[in-house]
């Protein structure tokens, strides 16, 4: 019995002896909170994104109250209200933060794209990408199988039609949709003014385009010798408009014989 309790006795005294020489060394070894950095990472939206440049929130964190940087803006999905907090608590000018949208440049949805095959594997544009480009004819459009949906923190992704749609009022142009696309067709574009934008990415030369897409662009050029802003460029037999440039005259999208440019006004939500 006493060799029981002796045992006992032991095991207990270790279990103290280790439980205050953790204790002592958390307070030796502590590692300094900064409680600026903390603070300026509690009002961040913890989306993680990357779209200010650093590694997630808390990076940026870090990087401004370090002063590795003192631009206040750049997080797109906090915008121009959680730059003002950051101000007031570093002290200085709030930056302003343009809002933005991401807007998928496809209008190639399963009745307008022709299909080359049936794809019956996994569920991914990224690996359906890899086998001959997926089973649309355009080997450029939208796959449709959710990669920027799954990727979306903010639910502002749906597919309507075999086409990925943003929703861009809950859009938050955190830009993850934008990295995840493996067509590239996703581009984060100012929401603060209607622009026209080419809801296509076909490099094919016209007579291939038509051939695989009711709506596809094929370089006509119309579009450019309309607009009147140079906004409106054809490069790689595809056209692209430049928003910053886009004075939304409307032109080209009423010249364009394939009706692949529309007028974004981002006045409401554009899933259907």
């Amino acid at each position: 019995m006493n060799a029981i309790v002796i045992a006992v006795a032991t095991v207990a005294g270790i279990g103290i002896l280790a439980g205050l020489l953790l204790a002592i060394l958390s307070k030796v070894m502590a590692v300094p909170v900064d409680e600026k950095a903390q603070a300026i990472e509690d009002i961040l939206p913890g989306a993680n994104c990357g779209s200010c440049g650093f590694s997630g929130c808390s990076g940026y964190a870090a990087a401004l109250s370090s002063g590795k940087t003192t631009e206040t803006g750049l997080c797109n999905p906090g915008g121009s209200e959680v730059s003002a907090k950051i101000a007031e608590i570093m002290g200085l000018a709030a930056g302003e933060v343009v809002p933005m949208t991401a807007v998928v440049l496809c209008n190639g949805t399963t009745d307008a794209a022709e299909r080359k095959m049936i794809y019956e594997g996994v569920e991914s544009c990224k690996m359906a990408a890899q086998l001959f480009g997926g089973e649309k004819s355009c080997i450029y459009g939208c796959l449709g199988l959710g990669d920027c949906v799954q990727r979306c923190p903010y639910d502002a992704i749906k597919i309507c039609g075999g086409v990925a749609v943003v929703d861009y009022e809950l859009c938050r142009a955190c830009g993850m949709c934008v990295a995840t696309c493996p067509k590239k067709l996703i581009e984060l574009i100012p929401k603060n003014k209607v622009s026209a934008a080419v809801l296509c990415k076909n490099h094919d030369k016209g007579v291939m385009t038509m051939k695989e897409c009711k709506v596809g662009c094929i370089g006509c050029m119309k579009c450019v010798k309309a607009c009147e802003s140079a906004a409106v460029t054809v490069t790689g037999n595809v056209a692209h408009v430049d928003p910053a440039l886009c004075t939304a005259c409307g032109k080209c999208a009423e010249g364009c014989p394939k009706h692949v440019i529309e007028m974004l006004t981002f006045n409401g939500c554009a899933v259907e």
